[in-house]
């Protein structure tokens, strides 16, 4: 059986004081994921812990400042791949010399399907 998308959420998050990726990421995966439910998962008798695969991609301009293990511990569900790219924000405020960090997240859930 092939793994097939089912679900795609986005998110956004932010570290508006400290530059810190790891926070903005874990953000905007929260942010995502209190957008959806897994109420079809339910409905189709589908072991989320074994059956559901979660693919999590954090968009962020410094992506080797993520912390991808502390970003996939915090998924309640699925057998968890992260990853983090290129993307999101920085606003740099050089008077203070300060870094906001905005970050985006896709989350996707696949599952086996014939």
């Amino acid at each position: 059986m092939a793994r097939k998308r089912v679900i795609l959420e986005m998110g956004t998050g932010n570290d508006l004081h400290g530059g810190d990726y790891t926070k903005a990421a874990l953000r905007a995966v929260q942010d995502a994921l209190h957008h959806s439910s897994l109420s079809m998962i339910r409905s189709l008798g589908i072991d989320a812990k074994t059956q559901m695969f979660v693919e999590v991609t954090i968009g962020v301009q410094q992506p080797e400042k993520v912390d991808t293990e502390a970003v996939r511990v915090t998924l309640p569900h699925g057998i968890v791949t992260v990853k983090a790219v290129k993307g999101g924000l920085d606003v740099i405020d050089r008077e203070r010399g300060d870094n906001a960090v905005i970050a985006n997240a896709a989350v996707v859930v696949r599952l086996e399907l014939p």
